[in-house]
């Protein structure tokens, strides 16, 4: 079987019409569409060319890890396989008829996707008994095991990169000056943070703040960025999230904040669908996917069809930047 470790060195021309791979996982296909749809629209205006991942399965999430820690490495691993795999049609496809495998970035939106795919990449890439023992029961379901030519990457360690907030900077339409909002970046993104975060220091990460710095917006300096939601646990306790959930939304408003943005389709559910008003009568604070705000900036898609799957209503804080359009 070829190792992770031996792979990386094949000098193949990969297409240019497929620089990353995309995997969407199940809620960017339902519950949080308008996430799938403004992160690709975002991507497209940045010339970031993609291509998503065939026959792609549900990657398990925060469930799969809680009953099998297999099946919550070897469902990712089976994704990561493939990935391999349509990789390797890419070269077989190349003008100069290369083989081989050359690496290759697949972005995972979802923060719980993005986190299940790094612990599973991270286990085979270690060289540890139990990596070892996972990729070889993944090479004998699926044919073959999981080689290492293909690096997991969240949307915001992409578009976080420097070259990347220069270009977006000079695509903005609408400015998002006026707006102050709380980058929540919860627990998916952070950690484990040896294995998950992208971030120099991940219990204070900055990439989505400099995202939205970039496009004009004011982050907020709040004590609760990391902190988790407990949307995992909303079905059996109900009581404790909503608790959770009303410290990370008082928090944000005490900093000065008029909007929350995430990277997590499962704390947009649980901030937009459980928050309740300190007070009777207070306004709710709009949660929005830090792609939807930078649409927004940027013009572009569908954002009045996006911002109708809101449960919160948006457009008391959109409607502060009527009045600063970018110059």
């Amino acid at each position: 079987m070829t190792t992770p470790s031996s792979v990386g060195t094949a000098a193949t021309t990969v297409a240019a019409k497929a620089r990353y791979l995309y995997f969407p996982g199940c809620s960017l296909h339902s519950t949080a569409e308008e996430y799938n749809d403004s992160t690709q629209a975002l991507l497209e205006a940045l010339g970031l060319a993609f291509e998503e991942l065939d026959d792609w399965n549900c990657c398990g999430a925060t469930p799969a890890h809680a009953t099998s820690r297999f099946l919550a490495e070897a469902l990712p691993l089976r994704n990561l396989v493939n990935a391999e795999k349509q990789v390797e049609k890419w070269g077989a496809a190349a003008k100069d008829g290369a083989t081989g495998v050359a690496p290759v970035e697949i972005l995972v939106p979802c923060a719980a996707c993005y986190n299940a795919f790094r612990i599973a990449e991270h286990s085979v890439r270690s060289g540890d008994a139990h990596g070892r023992e996972i990729n070889q029961d993944i090479a004998e379901i699926t044919g073959r095991g999981f080689g290492g030519a293909v690096t997991v990457r969240h949307p915001l360690d992409v578009l976080g990169r420097r070259e990347e907030l220069a270009r977006l900077g000079g695509l903005v339409k609408r400015s998002l000056g006026g707006l102050k909002v709380a980058c929540y970046y919860g627990c998916l993104l952070t950690r484990p943070s040896k294995i998950v975060s992208f971030e120099p220091n991940p219990e204070h990460p900055v990439a989505m703040d400099n995202l939205m710095a970039a496009l004009g917006a004011e982050p907020v300096r709040w004590s609760h960025k990391t902190d988790c939601c407990g949307q995992s646990m909303s079905m059996a306790e109900q009581d404790l999230v909503i608790d959770l959930t009303s410290r990370v939304t008082e928090a944000a408003k005490m900093a000065g904040a008029e909007a929350i943005v995430t990277a997590c389709p499962l704390c947009m559910m649980n901030l937009d669908s459980r928050q309740k008003p300190a007070v009777a009568g207070e306004p709710l604070l709009p949660v929005f996917f830090f792609s939807e705000l930078a649409a927004v900036a940027l013009g572009l898609g569908k954002t009045a069809a996006w911002f109708k799957r809101h449960l919160i209503d948006v457009r008391p804080a959109l409607g502060r930047l009527e009045a600063k359009p970018s110059a």
